[in-house]
């Protein structure tokens, strides 16, 4: 399948996050990003990401590049579908390709785009549709001797994503069966499954996190889910829990963005981010209400720190502040590449064999 990405007047990074992860990490093409504001460029200049792919300015040059599905790459406040692509969507389901989107706001519940999918015979792939019958969680064993890790975060869109993929990715090296659990809609478009944990109903989040962590487990020695929200944000904290609970992980790795002093969208109230060493403290807390009492307490046992807005200075001196703060191993695993994430990979390893170990003394 070869991909386009929708990202009409929003390729930038702060509001491109889904077409960026795509870029950086889909195992198939990416042949085009349509924004039209910024036609002509290269991806990479403007994101980082995506090196040699070109930016477009309309569907039909999208498709003449060979695209065969399109996928909105932005996200916006609730979810809704941003009326600038309104017109792009309707031209790529007139042209019979397949739509896949991650927003809240299902396409075909609008009439027009309804109308171009019948005209076009396309298809929509919604990445935000859970599955039915989802069980309640806290009824299902994983298989013995998986570890399951849980990257968490200070605030929302703070990396979580990418910390995991590049620890899968960092364990693989080191020669361990290692899978990665996508729990939100540019993780789905990635892997290619999944379960966005957002769209589920409150009452079913921790079933539908265990059934796909006892599933990965089944074939994986390492289970990376990828964590959504936090504990400390308002708005998200229902999700980010029943997440935590559900995964039940062995061990956590805390990501943070050194950059961000207040909480994603409570800017205007001054919400601030809350320390890494309270937030350590509150998801270890969090985690143990869900075990039994004489069971090893799960534990962060890394930090995964988001440098991009900062300086190379200003980075290294962030990395080694929370270093210190925390006394646990701390990268950046963009800006230092497979050295920091093999760091953080080889800490989740050594914390892995000290917890079988102990297991097995008692």
């Amino acid at each position: 399948m070869k991909l386009a990405i929708l990202a009409e007047g929003q390729f930038a990074p702060a509001t491109a996050k889904t077409a960026i992860g795509v870029l950086r990490y889909a195992p198939y093409p990416v042949v085009a990003i349509v924004d039209s504001t910024k036609a002509g460029g290269d991806a990479f200049w403007h994101v980082g990401a995506g090196k040699g792919v070109a930016i477009v300015a309309s569907v039909d040059e999208a498709i003449a590049l060979g695209a065969e599905a399109l996928l909105i790459g932005t996200a916006s406040a609730g979810g809704r579908i941003a009326d600038t692509d309104r017109p792009h969507l309707a031209r790529a389901l007139e042209r019979g390709l397949t739509v896949w989107n991650g927003l809240h706001e299902r396409v075909l519940s609008d009439p027009a785009l309804a109308a171009a999918a019948k005209r076009g015979r396309a298809t929509v792939r919604e990445l935000r549709e859970p599955p039915a019958a989802l069980p309640i969680g806290g009824h299902r064993v994983r298989r013995e001797g998986a570890v399951v890790v849980l990257t968490v975060g200070t605030d929302a869109a703070v990396g979580k994503m990418t910390a995991s993929l590049e620890i899968v990715e960092a364990l693989h090296r080191a020669g361990k069966r290692a899978a990665f659990v996508a729990t939100g809609q540019t993780g789905i478009a990635i892997a290619g499954e999944g379960i966005a944990v957002d769209a589920v109903v409150a009452d079913f989040i921790a079933g539908a996190a265990e059934k796909m962590v006892c599933d990965a487990a089944e074939t994986a020695d390492y289970v990376i889910v990828e964590g959504q929200g936090s504990l400390a944000h308002p708005g998200f904290s229902g999700v980010t829990l029943g997440l935590l609970h559900g995964a039940a992980p062995d061990l956590m790795v805390l990501c943070h963005d050194a950059a961000r002093p207040v909480m994603k969208g409570y800017e205007q109230e001054g919400l601030r981010v809350r320390s890494l060493s309270e937030c350590i403290g509150i998801y270890e807390d969090a985690a143990s209400w869900s075990r039994p009492a004489d069971s090893e307490r799960a534990r962060v046992v890394a930090v995964a720190l988001n440098t991009a807005r900062l300086t190379g200075d200003l980075a290294r001196a962030a990395i080694s502040e929370a270093g210190g703060e925390t006394n646990l191993p701390t990268a950046d695993p963009i800006r230092d590449g497979a050295v920091g994430a093999d760091l953080l990979a080889g800490t989740l390893i050594t914390a892995a064999d000290s917890r079988r170990l102990a297991t097995r003394r008692t």
